[in-house]
């Protein structure tokens, strides 16, 4: 058992809460005949969605607050053991995974904006736990109400898969709905009600720094794509019979074979000239000038791409490392990697083969069709 884990179980103990019984209050209230068309449109306006993503107080804090969302409850769900505890839960051995039970307006909320807020809670290719809390117990997994439900579910892990943010294959499940158990009233609203306790857990536990690396990244840009995934307007992208004969046999085991390049011994690692960088494959514009700066890797090092939305950041979990690979939107093209330890403003440091590149010097871009681009170099 970790560390984290057993401070989460230690936690629980200092976090009993006695319910309050407050239904007197709502007795109290009138309910005239005139509200009646009102309260029946509110009542088929209404939806539940189950999610499981590890640490259920995670994922609760997740959407509450959300516009459209009714109430969030934890729970647990997906079991054969009736009214489970979480020490039984816990233990892995009921069939259970720690899950949230979202009620929601879909006339405010929709469940696809609800299955984008979930998916960048969660590592979805780990079907063995969920960050530092490890067993079938926090397998992430989508527990649907209804065919539609099930269908989007689907669609959505067909879209993220489709984009090649992870070197594995997707895990998550997509499961019908059974019999969902509330959990314990110290385990409902915890990150409210034991905010030192709840981000002493949540730092710990790695679920930050993953939705920091594989979503605030661009990556989810995947979720307002439109379904087709095409390549930019106007760009034709050649075969791979003729990228063979176009590139060099360097540039294209860089691009197509995610090949490295030699430090110190490329084409661009020390270009000081102003100007964008290209792919070489599709000419999409990706870097500047402006945001180059010696790292002293003996590669060209950028704080920042040009457009975020040009390139995808993927997990890549070769030679023995967990790393985030850098590859073109448009042509997929290997170009590098990205590491957190750049300079301000972005503390990024994307670090791309020269091989990938293309250099269009800034006098040249009119001529070469990016006069588009020129703003960047005006004071």
């Amino acid at each position: 058992m970790t560390f984290f884990r057993i401070v989460r179980n230690g936690i629980k103990i200092f976090g009993v809460v006695i319910a309050a019984a407050a239904g007197i209050l709502l007795v109290l209230a009138g309910t005239g005949s005139s509200a009646q068309p009102k309260e029946k449109t509110m009542k088929e306006n209404v939806e539940q969605a189950t999610f499981a993503g590890g640490c259920f107080w995670c994922v609760e804090s997740a959407f509450e607050g959300q516009d459209g969302v009714l109430d969030v409850v934890s729970g647990y769900i997906g079991g054969r053991v009736e009214n489970p505890s979480y020490e039984q839960v816990s233990s892995g051995t009921t069939g259970h995974a720690e899950a949230v039970r979202v009620t929601f307006d879909h006339s405010r909320i929709s469940y696809r904006e609800l299955l984008k807020i979930f998916f960048q809670q969660i590592d979805p290719t780990d079907g063995e736990g969920s960050f530092v809390d490890r067993g079938s117990q926090y397998r992430p997994a989508v527990f649907y109400h209804s065919p539609e439900q099930k269908k989007q579910a689907i669609a959505m892990i067909k879209r993220i898969e489709a984009a090649r943010i992870f070197n594995a294959p997707l895990a998550t499940e997509v499961l019908a709905a059974s019999q969902f158990f509330e959990a314990e009233e110290y385990h409902q609203d915890y990150h409210s009600k034991n905010p030192i306790r709840y981000k002493f857990y949540r730092a710990g536990s790695g679920r930050d720094r993953f939705i920091k690396n594989f979503w605030q990244n661009g990556n989810n840009q995947v979720f307002n794509e439109p379904e087709s995934n095409t390549a930019a307007p106007n760009v034709t992208l050649p075969s791979d019979s003729e990228l063979k004969k176009r590139l060099t046999a360097l540039q294209y085991k860089v691009v197509r074979q995610e090949g490295t390049e030699p430090a110190f011994d490329n084409a661009y690692w020390n270009n000081k000239e102003e100007g964008i960088y290209v792919d070489i494959v599709s000419g999409i514009p990706l870097f500047s000038s402006e945001d180059k700066f010696d790292s002293g890797t003996g590669w060209p090092s950028f704080t920042r791409p040009i457009d975020k939305n040009e390139i995808r950041e993927v997990e890549d979990n070769s030679f023995f490392m967990r790393r985030v690979e850098v590859r073109s939107k448009t042509a997929d093209s290997h170009l590098g990697h990205v590491f957190d330890d750049g300079p301000a403003p972005s503390g990024r440091r994307y670090c791309i083969n020269s091989a990938s590149l293309r250099f269009i010097p800034r006098d040249r871009l009119e001529a070469e069709g990016y006069a588009d681009l020129a703003h960047i170099f005006e004071e």
